[in-house]
């Protein structure tokens, strides 16, 4: 059982953090509170926790903020499968694989909806780039716009959805299908 250094979780920092990934931990709060959960992520700045505890109907995930942890001990590491499912908690089981002939005709598709809307747009190998500041990865949804521009992201992720005619309904990509819920402790 490992356990902290005196002066608490948040002024341990990041290299001590790592060692708590995937491992089961009890978080004791700075009101008493004790939790248990397998430690998914703890944010850099804020030192907030993400535990999962995995059950029959998904997962449910709890974030406990940085500055309500009082103290973490780990409970045991986890093995290859606990690893594994921690790993893909988040991950979306509905993505349907699309034969490269499929994906031509979105990337055409899109292609040439962007044109019409006067969108400057080019192919480059696998990729859509639209005015050098966002690209487009296969499937070509919404979804699949990348770029630090903000406002240039909305607009063309709105056009491709209004897409009039899309070849074929763009595949799934919401996240966790498993019904995981969310809570957030504040203490």
């Amino acid at each position: 059982m490992s356990t902290m250094r005196p002066g608490g979780w948040r002024s341990s920092g990041p290299q001590t953090w790592l060692r708590f990934l995937d491992a089961q931990v009890a978080v004791t709060t700075v009101t008493g509170e004790q939790l248990r959960g397998w430690l998914l992520s703890v944010d850099p700045v804020s030192a907030s926790l993400v535990l999962v505890n995995f059950q029959e109907s998904g997962s449910s995930v709890r974030v406990v903020l940085g500055h309500a942890v009082e103290d973490v001990q780990v409970l045991q590491a986890a093995d290859e499968e606990t690893a594994e499912r921690l790993q893909t908690t988040f991950l979306s089981t509905a993505t349907v694989p699309l034969d490269p002939a499929e994906l031509r005709a979105r990337r055409a598709a899109v292609r040439r909806w962007l044109e019409q809307n006067r969108v400057p747009v080019v192919e480059e190998d696998e990729e859509l780039r639209v005015a050098g500041v966002l690209t487009v990865l296969a499937p070509y949804g919404p979804d699949d716009c990348c770029s630090a521009n903000q406002i240039i992201l909305d607009r063309i992720q709105r056009l491709i959805r209004i897409q009039p005619d899309p070849p074929g309904p763009w595949p799934e990509t919401h996240p966790d299908p498993t019904g995981s819920s969310w809570t957030t402790s504040r203490d």
